[in-house]
């Protein structure tokens, strides 16, 4: 099970997302295998941030206005098909019910991650 972004996610969130929502970090860049820290006070500037799963649900819309879940398993509506190991990552506008949209993955780090992404490029995160 995948636990947090991997290094070419972390380095697309570190473009977009404030660091400071980041709890972990990679460091020995320099080598073929980084390290993940998760004390965040030794981060140095070379490090590059990490987001865990519940950092990344932290960042997603959830008031009364917006709301955003995560679940696995459901149904693929084009196709009909159950799909039990799928993840799904759900956002919608409680004002505005047809602003509805989701992102789907392998696993709920990546349901999130494009997630995210989703939420910038439309101006909502």
């Amino acid at each position: 099970m995948k636990a947090y972004t991997d290094l070419e996610q972390s380095k697309k969130l570190a473009e977009i997302l404030p660091l400071e929502s980041a709890d972990m970090f990679y460091t020995s860049l320099n080598s073929d295998y980084p390290w993940i820290w998760i004390d965040k006070h030794l981060m140095e500037v070379e490090d590059i941030p990490c987001w865990s799963l519940g950092a990344l649900y932290s960042i997603l819309p959830n008031n009364k206005r917006e709301s955003t879940t995560l679940s696995r398993g459901g149904w693929k509506i084009d196709t009909i098909e159950y799909m039990p190991n799928t993840w799904w990552c759900e956002y919608e506008d409680n004002e505005n019910p047809t602003k509805y949209f989701n992102t789907s993955a392998d696993n709920s780090v990546d349901a999130c991650y494009e997630m995210i992404l989703k939420l910038h490029e439309m101006n909502l995160l």
